[in-house]
């Protein structure tokens, strides 16, 4: 499975951006997704993931009530809407995919990755 994320770009703080992450190849499989970040000098945290159905997500408590994490798996795609984005949120983005279902936050969990997409968030 190979995971091509989009959609990063340089905001203000309060505005919204809309990541997605394509998949491709081996997608006929039951896969949950996720997205992580990391910002320079940080580990990769944990941000959002989602089962194979969509109708459970769950989300770091940094993006809680703002993020948004679905998923569309006719186009094979995954979207991160991002709100009321703040500084702190400044990182590149990843999107990764876990066989099987269900929901999974850590990055040990995830079995690809994609490249990530820059996300800079000015005050």
């Amino acid at each position: 499975v190979q995971l091509q994320a989009s959609g990063g770009g340089l905001v203000q703080a309060g505005d919204s951006l809309r990541l997605s992450c394509a998949a491709s190849g081996h997608t006929s499989s039951t896969y949950a997704m996720g997205w992580f970040r990391q910002a320079p000098g940080k580990e990769r945290e944990f941000v959002a993931t989602i089962d194979w159905s969509g109708g459970r997500s769950y989300y770091a408590n940094s993006v809680k009530g703002r993020f948004t994490i679905s998923r569309d798996n006719a186009k094979n795609t995954v979207y991160l809407q991002m709100n009321s984005l703040k500084p702190e949120d400044t990182a590149v983005y990843y999107c990764a995919a876990s066989r099987g279902d269900g929901l999974r936050s850590l990055p040990g969990q995830y079995d690809y990755w994609g490249l990530g997409t820059q996300v800079t968030v000015s005050s």
